[in-house]
């Protein structure tokens, strides 16, 4: 049955492919509900995260009142704050843009705990090609409101590793039944204020050193180490790293926006693509992130757009030209965009001849996702 509606549904999709590539429907939406990272394992099963969070009624977009005040958190627990404090039982009333999710008749906090994260696994059972078995493996990544989407997997030494605001959690399978028994957070302080939606904790990756790397949008950051120390970046995005059990972490890159993936490629340097922040005339760009570089993002250079029109003449990145490629002139202390890019980029691989034929070698690919399926690329760039 599996194979005989993949086949079906296949036909029913137009769609531009280059010379000598297929393309096949592997598991259908009867398998999996909205997914968002997909991690396979060496035997071919498939993990995939599913939110339920795709409309989520937090963007900041829709509430323009809270800007002035959620810039200003530096920590989760001061978002956690606000959220008590602004979406409390007694002002419902106020708040019936947040849909009554409980349905205990109140607009509040208590409905944002309805929102959960799901892990799947998805297998071809009888060896036909075609994905016909699925399970969800846990459910939840919901206590509070500082939860947001599992944006990433990465399948280690028998663990899923999985991001989920505000941490990055090992997943442990200790009966081998299929079902995740325990959760151990390896890092977290992740989601200090309100953002764009999708701006959270993904592209979670094995580095060269062996190392496990993973990004945070310009959600911000407010990490204690193992150690003690403080690593604070509340108003911009950052990649980290950490052995695979935590320890020994360290925030790699600062000034991103919002990367969702990004890839090594064969020599060890670290490549992504960084989404605009849809400022006319800008654009999204291709960016090398070196270890202690900064890329210049401040969720500072977002906003004003949305509340002060009267007092938006000036923009630091627009103005001071810090989203193009260097040139003469340009602010010496970051490190520019290699290149424009596609609008709208997300999930990220790099192709070291492992995949396709050798037409594709050192390829990275990068999904483009600016709005509309009609839209919608996978682009390969080397």
């Amino acid at each position: 049955d599996a194979a005989r509606q993949a086949a079906e549904l296949r036909k029913t999709v137009t769609l531009e492919l280059p010379p000598n590539l297929e393309l096949q429907l592997w598991a259908s939406d009867e398998l999996i509900v909205d997914p968002v990272a997909l991690e396979f394992d060496s035997r071919g099963t498939l993990y995939a995260t599913s939110t339920s969070r795709n409309n989520m009624p937090l963007d900041i977009r829709d509430h323009p009142t809270w800007v002035p005040v959620v810039h200003t958190l530096k920590t989760v627990a001061d978002l956690r704050a606000f959220y008590q404090k602004e979406l409390a039982p007694e002002r419902s009333a106020s708040n019936r843009w947040l849909p009554d999710l409980n349905q205990d008749g109140s607009h509040d906090i208590r409905d944002l705990r309805e929102l959960k994260e799901r892990l799947y696994r998805i297998e071809d059972t009888n060896g036909d090609g075609v994905a016909d078995s699925s399970r969800i493996m846990i459910e939840g990544f919901n206590a509070d409101p500082a939860y947001d989407i599992a944006g990433a997997l990465l399948y280690h030494d028998g663990d899923l590793l999985i991001s989920s605001a505000p941490g990055v959690w090992r997943l442990e399978d200790d009966n081998n039944d299929g079902m995740i028994d325990r959760q151990v957070v390896i890092s977290e302080g992740y989601n200090t204020h309100p953002a764009f939606g999708g701006h959270g904790v993904s592209g979670l990756i094995r580095g060269p050193d062996g190392r496990i790397y993973w990004e945070v949008g310009d959600i911000g950051l407010d990490v204690i180490d193992r150690t003690g120390k403080r690593w604070s970046y509340p108003n911009q995005g950052a990649v980290m790293r950490s052995e695979p059990d935590g320890s020994n972490f360290e925030v790699f890159a600062t000034g991103i926006r919002n990367l969702q993936e990004f890839s090594f490629d064969e020599y060890g340097n670290l490549i992504s693509v960084d989404n605009d922040g849809d400022h006319q005339g800008e654009t999204e760009r291709l960016v090398y992130i070196p270890e202690g570089s900064d890329s210049g993002w401040r969720s500072n250079w977002q906003y004003g757009k949305y509340t002060d029109p009267k007092n938006n003449r000036y923009n630091v990145w627009m103005d001071e030209q810090m989203f193009k490629p260097r040139f003469a002139g340009q602010a010496a202390h970051i490190v520019p965009p290699v290149a424009a890019y596609h609008s709208g980029p997300s999930g990220m691989v790099y192709n070291p001849g492992t995949a396709l034929s050798d037409e594709w070698k050192n390829y990275f690919f990068v999904s483009s996702f600016p709005g509309a399926a009609a839209g919608a690329r996978i682009y390969g760039f080397k």
